[in-house]
C-alpha cells in the first residue's frame, strides 16, 4: 500500500474507536503493532540519511534511538489494547488518551519513511 493510503487507513480507524468504545481495543491494538512493525523494519532495513548521516556519531545514535522508543510504544500501545479490552468502559478514557498519543510515534515513523518499507 501506499503511505497516503495506511495514514488514511489509520486515522479511520483512530477516530472510529474514538466514537464507538468497542473498537477502541481493535484500534489499539493495530496501530501497535503496525507502529513496532514498522520501526523494526526501519532498524533492520534502512540505514540513517539526510541530516542523520554527515554530523556526527549523535545524530546516528539519535535516529536508532528515536526508532527504538517508537518499537516499545508501540509494543506497549498494543498491550494496553488488551489491558482495555478487559473493561472497555471503565478505561475508555485511558486507551482514548493512548490512542491520540500514539498519533505523534505514526508521524515520526511516516516522516522517516518507514510506510515505505511495508511497500
Amino acid at each position: 500500500m501506499e503511505l497516503l493510503t495506511v495514514l488514511v487507513k489509520m486515522v479511520a480507524l483512530i477516530s472510529d474507536a474514538c466514537r464507538n468504545a468497542e473498537k477502541l481495543p481493535g484500534a489499539l491494538i493495530s496501530c501497535g503493532v503496525l507502529q513496532a512493525a514498522t520501526a523494526l523494519c526501519l532498524i533492520v532495513s534502512r540505514s540513517p540519511g539526510g541530516i542523520f548521516l554527515h554530523h556526527g556519531k549523535a545524530p546516528f545514535y539519535l535516529y536508532y534511538g528515536i526508532l527504538i522508543a517508537v518499537f516499545v510504544f508501540g509494543l506497549l500501545e498494543a498491550s494496553a489494547g488488551f489491558w482495555v479490552s478487559g473493561d472497555v468502559v471503565g478505561r475508555r478514557a485511558a486507551g482514548k488518551t493512548i490512542l491520540w498519543v500514539s498519533v505523534l510515534p505514526i508521524a515520526v515513523v511516516a516522516a522517516l519513511g518507514g510506510f515505505i518499507v511495508l511497500h
